[in-house]
């Protein structure tokens, strides 16, 4: 079954508790509303999304050959998610996060390394990247594929045709460099806000922006959380505003956005629409817990992004 999408890059395992506003001292407890689990990271979580949005979604990445391993599978499989790229690394546990979510949906992060942070790119990985509809290139930050072999990985993706999007899992301290190998192969790139700002040493997300065209890709979209996303896509320039909505959880909101961005491109959608279509897709997370959060199709999506109030926001 050919791919209409393969998100390259972490895949692990988030734990999710809410509300959590303090950590009880010593050996002391409390009760809390929710608590959740889901596969998440910048390509499981992407894939994830896109499932349930109606793609058919692939993984590549790594897992650990443990508990965690063997359920972070089965909780893809059971998405809809292909997972026959899902490496299974021995020797290495499962990538791990546990989130604490405030009462204001805001999430520190603990995060335990392990298979999800060292991807491998394999023969399998590079065929399959020739043959898919849209490669989402999520991996900037692996020293597996940092200095070269992403490169290649994106090129031949390009070569052959896919839409490449691109976003990272952390910003190492050769990003930059990384960035002027993999931007001239990609068709949008994604980064948050705080990436960004870091990656170009520009407060302005506007400037910022536009260096990331000038440093060579086709278009770029900064994640701006509450405050939506600003663009230098084309003619496209300026602030793209967010839906006004009670955030109960953040988590996997910027995995959301590429998900929901991609899936209404491939489904035909103009690149203002799939923004659009893109923030909906993240509010519908954000009312939730974990990585689907509310989110429940493509259709209460299209629903969401005519009924949504919009935020007011200034540039």
């Amino acid at each position: 079954m050919k791919l209409d999408l393969l998100c390259v890059g972490l895949t692990t395992l988030d734990v999710v508790g809410r509300p959590i506003t303090e950590i009880p001292q010593n050996e002391g407890g409390r009760l809390i509303e929710q608590i959740a689990c889901a596969p998440a990271g910048t390509a499981a979580g992407a894939a994830c999304v896109a499932a349930r949005l109606g793609l058919k979604a692939g993984v590549a990445g790594a897992i650990g050959n443990d508990l965690t391993g063997k359920f972070v599978r089965f909780a893809l499989e059971d998405g809809g998610v292909d997972t026959s790229l899902l490496q299974t690394l021995e020797g290495y546990p499962t990538s791990t996060t546990i989130l604490p979510i405030d009462d204001q949906g805001r999430r520190p992060t603990l995060h335990a390394p392990g298979a999800g942070s060292v991807p491998p790119l394999t023969d399998a990985l590079m065929a399959a990247a020739a043959d898919v509809r849209c490669l989402h290139y999520a991996a900037i930050g692996a020293p597996t594929f940092d200095g070269g072999p992403g490169e290649r990985l994106v090129a031949a993706a390009r070569a052959a045709g896919a839409v490449v999007t691109c976003d990272l899992i952390a910003p190492r301290p050769d990003a930059k460099a990384e960035l002027a190998r993999i931007l001239p192969h990609v068709d949008w790139f994604l980064p948050s806000a705080e990436e960004a700002r870091f990656l170009t040493g520009e407060e302005d997300l506007q400037a910022a922006a536009d260096a990331f065209v000038a440093m060579g890709a086709k278009n770029c979209v900064i994640k701006d959380g509450g405050r939506g996303a600003v663009m230098a896509a084309g003619s496209l320039r300026g602030r793209l505003p967010a839906f006004d909505i009670k955030v109960v959880d953040t988590t996997t909101c910027g995995d959301s956005f590429c998900a929901g961005f991609i899936t209404a491109q491939l489904k035909g959608l103009g690149d203002i629409d799939a923004l659009k279509f893109a923030a909906a897709t993240a509010a519908m997370v954000a009312q939730g817990l974990a990585t689907y959060g509310k989110l429940e199709s493509f259709e209460q999506v299209e629903n969401a992004v005519k009924t949504l109030p919009v935020k007011e926001t200034a540039a």
